[in-house]
């Protein structure tokens, strides 16, 4: 919450404040997110315009995450600019817009909260990675891949190519030209 009375309500009246506040709730999905109590660095201005008081400036903060590929943890920096407009009471924006369209300022309180979420929120990806490069876990054994030695693979056969492998001696210790003579023979 943001106390609006000393900006006053003349329009080009400003106002800036940098101020560490600890995030209210945890804000994100669930891979990614700013747990509850995460510092975040707020950098705004708060200018009085005829309609209520407009916010803009930046908000850094620290999201911790975990990748969907590798599953390993990670700290992701979030950077967000805000700019919005709380209209203030009986102003024409307060009356003609909807009660979700718009930010309102209240006992001259203007409260940033639900802005942080949503800006933030919208900010952090749907599949965090921990680099961009991540090659993920292998699907045979799950170790990570990126620590994997180069050239990591198993030997493994489909079971429905099984049946055919073994007329034909694969995986067999016979040597190929003895199989060879065999398939000669049978035609």
């Amino acid at each position: 919450m943001f106390d609006t009375l000393s900006l006053g309500r003349r329009p080009g009246s400003m106002r800036t404040v940098e101020r560490k506040v600890p995030s209210p709730s945890r804000i994100g999905l669930d891979l990614i997110a700013i747990e509850e109590g995460s510092e975040i660095d707020l950098d705004l201005r708060l200018e009085s315009v005829s309609e209520g008081v407009l916010v803009t400036g930046s908000v850094r903060v620290d999201a911790l995450g975990e990748c969907s590929r590798c599953l390993e943890s990670f700290t992701e920096p979030v950077d967000v600019y805000l700019t919005e407009l709380f209209a203030y009471p009986n102003s024409v924006t307060e009356q003609t817009t909807e009660d979700d369209e718009v930010y309102r300022v209240e006992n001259d309180l203007i409260d940033l909260e639900p802005v942080l979420v949503n800006a933030v929120g919208l900010e952090l990806p749907l599949q965090p990675l921990c680099s961009d490069d991540c090659a993920g876990l292998c699907p045979e054994c799950g170790i990570r891949l990126a620590i994997a030695e180069s050239g990591h693979r198993h030997e493994t056969m489909d079971p429905r190519w099984a049946g055919l492998a073994a007329k034909f001696g694969a995986g067999s210790e016979e040597p190929s030209s003895q199989i060879d003579s065999s398939n000669n023979e049978e035609k």
